[in-house]
């Protein structure tokens, strides 16, 4: 069970995942061995995933979102295993999610501008299997990006 101690590590550590034990210690008012243990049953029991760089897109030259929303042909078992092992191994989709409903797919695509976009869509996008539908939205200005779930 996840207390407020807990909680409180979990803020500290979304704000700033490079914490040393010490000072995130000192920050939920414990002792590094105790704080130390709770940080390795967070981890341990799947509550952290991991830990990784906040990497702006803009500054690597990927400038260009949009939201793509995907409609297979069909939804049996060996075109959604297909296409969604294609669409893992696809590093401009940042994210991801099959949706109850239609349309049968969101995807998050970052891209350098519009016509590296295009590209993206004609050749990879649009070759997807079991694709019947593509929409793209394309974002104005990401207000808030994904920081995870409220703790």
């Amino acid at each position: 069970m996840i207390d407020g101690i807990d909680r409180s590590i979990l803020r500290h550590l979304r704000e700033d995942g490079r914490m040393t034990a010490t000072a995130l210690a000192d920050k939920v008012g414990l002792t590094v061995a105790p704080c130390h243990r709770r940080l390795r049953e967070l981890e341990s029991s799947g509550v952290i995933r991991g830990y990784r760089a906040d990497i702006d897109p803009a500054a690597l030259g990927l400038g260009f979102e949009a939201i793509v929303f995907v409609t297979l042909r069909t939804v049996d078992r060996p075109t959604v295993s297909d296409f969604e092992e294609r669409v893992a191994a696809l590093p401009n989709i940042v994210e991801a999610q099959r949706l109850f409903g239609s349309p049968d797919y969101l995807l998050r695509v970052i891209a350098t501008d519009l016509p590296g976009y295009q590209r993206f869509y004609d050749d990879q996008l649009a070759a997807l299997p079991g694709v019947e539908r593509l929409q793209s939205t394309l974002v104005m200005k990401n207000l808030k990006p994904n920081v995870g779930p409220p703790v």
